[in-house]
């Protein structure tokens, strides 16, 4: 069993996965409650409950994580993982996040297919699909006073966020050129931003 590293000398020891185990068991808890939005899930999981992330990391993590390929918690996971445990610690994440759900999506997935004609089970799904919904704006809305502390300033992150809303929803471009179009535009005015101070 490993242990994280400890902090350096005269540097208190925030929260952090006590071992391989912890983190491997924290994330199988953490993917098994995300139903339908993990987004909500994983914000109260990781900086409320454990605190291994503030508000202000989990923003910047989230936004690295969703602009690389693949599944926004999976990258998430592989982060933090490899943050406190290298290699190792990336693999045991992620398979944390895989490993219980994949059986129970299995199940699900059988059992969808026999149900799949029911009425019910169709208004269900979009019951789920609605609260997911509520989940997702609900944690924008609880990490939105993170954005105080960006370089670029509330106004800044508003109007990229409005813009990426607008592109998105209202004009339906492609994700990926929102991302790299916003995205770097957004990038590239921060680090501006924060040149002065280095």
């Amino acid at each position: 069993m490993t242990s994280p590293p400890a902090p350096p000398a005269g540097e208190t020891r925030r929260p952090q996965p006590e071992s391989l185990t912890d983190l491997f068991l924290s994330f199988t808890f953490l993917a098994l409650q995300g139903f339908g939005g993990v987004l909500a899930v994983v914000q109260r999981e990781l900086v409320e409950r454990k605190r291994w992330m503030t508000r202000e990391e989990f923003v910047e993590e989230w936004a690295v994580a969703q602009i690389m390929p693949g599944p926004n918690v999976v990258n998430l996971a592989l982060m933090i993982g490899s943050r406190y445990f290298g290699l190792r610690g990336a693999v045991v994440a992620l398979a944390g996040m895989l490993a219980a759900p994949m059986v129970v999506v299995l199940a699900l997935a059988l059992l969808h297919a026999r149900f799949a004609g029911h009425p019910q089970l169709a208004g269900a799904l979009r019951g789920m699909g609605a609260v997911a919904a509520g989940l997702i704006t609900a944690t924008g809305l609880k990490l939105f006073p993170a954005m105080r502390k960006h370089p670029l300033g509330m106004t800044s992150c508003l109007l990229f966020g409005a813009a990426s809303f607008v592109g998105i929803a209202v004009l339906r471009l492609p994700l990926a050129w929102v991302l790299l179009g916003l995205g770097g535009l957004s990038c590239w005015f921060t680090w501006r931003a924060l040149e002065p101070a280095r």
